[in-house]
């Protein structure tokens, strides 16, 4: 019986550390297989549209230049794989040095969940940033096409989460943060299911799915859907 006054002696507390599950030799190689598939997918897909679209893509970079002046490609930081930053590719949209501050506020709202509920997700509706042929490119999603680029040198991939700037990723979460496990993509789950129909929090939910069900499978059920979703512009703001 301890005396009053002083505190009896804790039990110490056992913690109980489960091991994890080492891969078989014959998982780890089926893994890099799998791995490398999606990688020669990617590069294939990628170098080849690169040279196909070569000539249309730079139409578009001297209709943006005739319409605007100024670079044709819009350079930004995104967050990749292992939140590892990296420079995007697109096919400027908005007038030269465009302030950031009206998109940042805007993001900020939608994660609050304060944003507008009229669908229209990530891009704000009236925007007088965005010039004539750039209202075009984003309505078609040939805004996007420069992103080819990134995938083909390995930055991204053509299935993946949407790649996100880092002002977003300061806003997240912590549970958010599973949507970096894997390379951003040119399109996704959340792009085939619905897109600006969704609100904020359901893509992140979308891209932490695929994440979690990575696959070479479910990367060519995507890829099947993408075009008409692009062609029929279901979802687009």
């Amino acid at each position: 019986m301890s005396s009053v006054g002083t505190p009896e002696r804790q039990r110490p507390t056992l913690t109980v550390v489960r091991p994890q599950a080492v891969p078989t030799p014959a998982e780890r190689a089926r893994a890099a297989f799998v791995a490398g598939s999606r990688r020669a997918l990617d590069m294939i897909v990628a170098g080849s549209a690169l040279l196909v679209l070569a000539v249309p893509m730079l139409l578009i970079a001297l209709a943006i230049r005739l319409d605007s002046g100024g670079p044709a490609l819009f350079r930004q930081r995104r967050v990749g794989r292992g939140m590892r930053p990296f420079t995007m590719l697109k096919f400027r949209t908005m007038t030269r040095d465009a302030d950031t501050a009206p998109h940042r506020d805007y993001v900020r709202a939608l994660i609050e969940e304060e944003g507008p509920k009229d669908g229209n997700l990530y891009k704000i509706s009236v925007d007088d940033r965005v010039t004539r042929i750039g209202g075009f490119l984003r309505r078609s999603s040939l805004d996007e096409l420069p992103q080819l680029i990134n995938i083909f040198f390995g930055q991204m991939a053509l299935v993946g989460p949407r790649p996100v700037i880092p002002y977003e990723v300061e806003m997240y979460p912590r549970p958010y943060l599973r949507r970096f496990d894997v390379k951003p993509g040119l399109t996704g789950l959340w792009q085939v299911s619905g897109r600006n129909e969704r609100t904020y929090h359901e893509m992140v939910r979308f891209d932490i799915e695929y994440a979690e069900r990575s696959s070479l499978l479910l990367d060519l059920q995507i890829l099947a859907k993408t075009m008409p979703v692009v062609l029929g512009r279901q979802g687009v703001a």
